[in-house]
């Protein structure tokens, strides 16, 4: 039975951890503009997934995902230093298409935005093809009382 209160907390502080040492302990010079956004923790606390941005082009990238897996060791014995658990969890960095899909949904916003706005414009003083009032209503019923 896996606790996964537990894996979060550990998650939580891996993200720490690493944050903290590629800032104070990892000098290589490849590594960009790095943020830790994200970790995530397998259940049996085996495994550690830290999640990352890096500001800058794709050559920056590419060189700060070169520098993450030559300093992978030393983070894993940084993370196990500083956590004190039994089975130090290995580390594997994925870059996080966070940024790109929000500005990919920013624009897709803006586009729907301008047509919202487009049909507006054309739709402002035209009337329906049709009765003001397109649906059906009940016949009216003349009073039994008028028959007589």
């Amino acid at each position: 039975m896996t606790d996964t209160a537990r894996a979060r907390k550990l998650a939580d502080r891996v993200r720490e951890v690493v944050a903290e040492a590629l800032e104070k302990r990892i000098k290589d010079p490849r590594l960009g503009f790095i943020t830790v956004t994200d970790a995530r923790v397998t259940g049996d606390l085996q495994h550690a997934t830290v999640f990352y941005t890096v500001f800058g082009d794709d050559t920056e990238r590419a060189s700060t995902a070169a520098a993450l897996e030559s300093a992978k060791g030393v983070l894993r014995s940084e993370v196990g230093k500083r956590t004190g658990i039994r089975l130090t969890p290995t580390l594997e960095f994925i870059a996080d298409a966070l940024p790109e899909t929000a500005a990919q949904m920013a624009e897709l916003l803006t586009k729907a935005h301008e047509k919202d706005a487009q049909v507006a414009a054309l739709a402002n003083g035209k009337q329906y093809a049709g009765d003001a009032d397109p649906y059906k209503k009940p016949a009216v019923v003349a009073d039994e009382d008028d028959d007589a």
